[in-house]
């Protein structure tokens, strides 16, 4: 029996016998609230706002340090991946940018990048290649990336990552640039 079947398996007795439903972690999609999952891991459960967000952060990036500022600001410590020195796998990156609803060009990052040297303009480069050239030159992909158990999204402006925080924001925040983008209630304003 594969590892995906024993633990739905494993979900239904516990479901039986009363556990709470299944919630959604980044090892596994379908854990039930106390299951070891295909990465041979037990997760409890967590709530909502304290499940995994995932920054792929550059450190040096006004737009990334905002968006990292909007995360904390809504009082959740995330994963922070600054992708330059430890950039993704494949799979994780074409995930991330399909889960983000995004083109493969469209996750990709000109400016500041060997983007021209290397010819990526051309039109009839495939996925394939233009994911290659991310992962052999990593500034070329495009940031923040945020990811969460209610999305993904590149988060440009940094203001994006609102709409997919698992919880509100706690109190103001204006960016380093001087735009008030949350006021004194925690609202968000337009």
């Amino acid at each position: 029996m594969n590892r995906t079947i024993e633990c739905a398996a494993r979900y239904v007795v516990r479901v039986a016998r009363g556990w709470p439903r299944r919630h959604r972690c980044s090892a596994h999609r379908m854990c039930a609230t106390v299951l070891e999952c295909e990465a041979g891991t037990f997760h409890e459960r967590k709530d909502i706002a304290t499940m995994t967000v995932t920054i792929y952060h550059n450190p040096k990036c006004g737009t990334s340090r905002n968006t990292l500022a909007l995360i904390r600001n809504a009082g959740i410590e995330p994963t922070v991946i600054e992708y330059l020195t430890h950039p993704p796998s494949r799979e994780v990156l074409v995930a991330l940018i399909a889960r983000a609803g995004l083109l493969v060009r469209e996750a990709l990052r000109e400016k500041g990048t060997p983007y021209a040297e290397l010819g990526l303009d051309d039109p009839t480069l495939t996925d394939d290649q233009l994911i290659d050239a991310m992962l052999t030159h990593p500034i070329l992909i495009n940031r923040p990336f945020v990811d969460t158990p209610k999305g993904a999204r590149l988060c440009r402006p940094s203001e994006l990552v609102i709409d997919i925080l698992p919880q509100p924001q706690k109190g103001p925040f204006t960016k380093e640039d001087g735009e008030v983008i949350i006021d004194a209630s925690g609202k968000r304003v337009l």
